[in-house]
Order: structure tokens, then C-alpha cells, then sequence
């Protein structure tokens, strides 16, 4: 019986590696650039901020809102919150006050 023998190559032995380093590659450049990679991380983060600000500014002005609602409801009429509101809507001033335009 006779056996052939084969000496193995130096470039196969590198097909196995180099295969596994492009797969690598791949996912690592995507880790680092992809939509939700490295830097989109940062760049969300930075949105989350801008929002959170937003945030705060929307429930401030709605605070004030439900304060100036506040003052008009429940029968404890303010005489002044009527009387500016009322003003304000007709563009009427009394002849003793000074406007001030902005």
C-alpha cells in the first residue's frame, strides 16, 4: 500500500486567519461607525440632552399656564387677572397709564 503524502503549503494555513481577521474587521468598523456605534453613541447622547432641555423649558411654561388657569377657575376670580386679560384682548389702556411697548 502506498500513501501519497502532501506537504502542506504556507498560504493555506493562512486561509483560516485571514478569513477570521476580515470578519473581524468588519464588525469592529462597524462597533466604531455604524448607526449605533461609537460615535453615534455620542451624538444621541448630545440629543437626549438637547430634549432633556427642552423638556424643562415645555413643563416650565406649562407650570406657569396652569398657575395663570388657576388664578381664573374655581370662582376666586382675581380682579386684576381679568382686568389684564380683558386689556389685553381689546387693546384698551386707561388715560392715567403709560404703555410700554417691546
Amino acid at each position: 500500500m502506498r500513501t501519497i503524502q502532501k506537504r502542506r503549503s504556507f498560504v493555506g494555513r493562512l486561509i483560516v486567519p485571514a478569513i477570521t481577521a476580515t470578519f473581524l474587521s468588519y464588525f469592529a468598523i462597524h462597533a466604531q461607525s455604524g448607526q449605533y456605534g461609537i460615535r453615534a453613541k455620542a451624538t444621541l447622547a448630545h440629543r437626549l440632552a438637547e430634549r432633556n432641555a427642552e423638556l424643562a423649558e415645555l413643563t416650565q411654561k406649562r407650570e406657569q399656564l396652569e398657575r395663570r388657569v388657576q388664578l381664573l377657575h374655581d370662582g376666586t376670580l382675581e380682579r386684576d387677572m381679568i382686568d389684564e386679560q380683558a386689556r389685553r384682548a381689546l387693546n384698551v389702556v386707561n388715560e392715567d397709564e403709560i404703555v410700554i411697548l417691546r
